[in-house]
């Protein structure tokens, strides 16, 4: 007779060809932030899961919210699995956003196209993958026919891409839920347990335009620009001494990742607006961070004649740190990613940030796991031909169905 972990594992294998399809389905809805329009996204996933005869709980963020917030529409989805009283609350998060897919595409971006054990397209790894991981996973679950305690939420949200204020932390904001512990998208060869913090700022360099031939009528805001530009980047041998104690993670990063200005060719520019991002350290206190890189920029053009500068933050997340409970999800994990991969994976931070900080924001233990390569570049997430290994997709499943089978079973023998 088959034990209850192999009758899980089963399922998942005899179902597998479906979350396969499934997962082209949720990639085959485009969901390019920007512009952002996610709420179609957000309908589909709905209507799929009420085939398996859950309800999704549709809660839209107001329209002013989220065009102030720069993006078109985000529904963020509540999917509640309720069991007997008596065990924890565990929500799986996966974000619905994407980047661009940008150019150099072999296989179509939105195709779900499946070639040599790999499936095709943006968010095939990050993170639209784990729609397919914690449903059929939770599915599975529920298809043992034992006794659960507890209860599994999966929150499926939609500004990942723009900070996750509008995702899981307004969900958090408005009190629509509150579990115990918190299993977010991740990766299927490492739990990351700590993640860095992140400064986003947007910089408008103030100058006056003035004709090319006659440069002295104008003020020029890309040579301000560029003694701003000098000064961040005079900063990183600084920041490259400064190193964190979290296995995973190295040194603070910071870089200017876009800058718009000038009218034309034949014009001095008038105006020059750069974002940046500062990514911290989560021993480094983002408040203060804040201000040093205002203070640098100011300094930078404080003597320039006719130049104003604006420094608007576009975010400000903060660090993912371990909670106490944590250490019970990546106990888990950790044994069942050995059973299921046969080799003992790692748990330690990661240079990135994540929506999960949110759930760390109010206290509630998170890790990220799910489905994926080793590291983000063999991945190709957010390049073209971002792909995920069906087999990872397979081991991830079968990871966390058990790791929620430990969680919330009586008996799971």
């Amino acid at each position: 007779m088959m034990t209850t972990r192999e009758r899980l594992l089963a399922w998942i294998d005899d179902h597998f060809d479906e979350e396969v399809a499934f997962l082209q389905q949720v990639l085959q809805v485009p969901t390019d932030t920007p512009p952002g329009n996610n709420a179609p996204h957000a309908e589909r996933v709905a209507e799929l899961v009420r085939d398996y005869g859950w309800y999704a709980e549709k809660h839209a963020v107001p329209d002013r919210a989220v065009r102030d917030y720069g993006m078109q529409s985000i529904t963020n989805l509540i999917v509640r699995r309720p069991y007997d009283a008596g065990g924890p609350t565990v929500a799986l998060n996966a974000h619905g956003d994407v980047v661009p897919p940008g150019d150099g595409w072999t296989y179509p971006p939105y195709g779900g196209v499946i070639d040599n054990g790999y499936i095709y397209g943006r968010a095939a790894a990050v993170s639209k993958s784990d729609f397919a991981t914690y449903i059929f996973a939770t599915r599975a679950l529920e298809e043992l026919g034992i006794a659960l305690k507890g209860g599994v939420e999966l929150h499926f949200t939609y500004d990942e891409e723009f900070g996750g204020l509008l995702g899981p932390g307004w969900l958090l904001e408005q009190k629509l839920t509150k579990p115990d512990l918190v299993i977010a998208a991740g990766f299927s060869y490492n739990i990351v347990t700590a993640h860095n913090a992140c400064l986003q700022l947007e910089i408008t360099v103030h100058g006056k335009s003035g004709h090319g031939a006659m440069p002295e009528t104008g003020v020029d805001a890309l040579q301000a620009a560029t003694k701003i530009l000098n000064a961040i980047y005079g900063q990183l041998p600084a920041l490259k001494k400064i190193k964190s104690t979290v296995p995973g993670i190295d040194s603070p990063t910071m870089l200017v990742g876009r800058i718009d200005g000038g009218t034309n060719t034949n014009v001095v520019p008038g105006k020059v607006v750069m974002k940046m991002d500062r990514r911290m350290i989560p021993e480094e206190d983002p408040v203060e961070v804040e201000a040093q890189v205002r203070a640098l920029i100011e300094e930078a053009v404080k003597n320039e004649p006719g130049i104003r500068i604006e420094i608007r933050r576009l975010l400000l997340s903060h660090a993912l740190r371990p909670l106490p409970g944590s250490e019970r999800l990546v106990a888990s994990l950790q044994k069942n990613a050995l059973d299921v991969i046969g080799e003992a994976i790692p748990a330690q931070g990661t240079p990135l940030y994540a929506d999960a900080r949110l759930y760390g924001e109010h206290g509630i233990p998170a890790v990220l796991y799910g489905a994926g390569p080793r590291t983000v570049p063999e991945s190709n997430a957010k390049k073209a031909d971002e792909r995920l290994l069906l087999e990872d997709l397979r081991r991830a499943t079968k990871v966390v169905a058990l790791t929620l089978l430990d969680l919330l079973a009586t008996d799971h023998t």
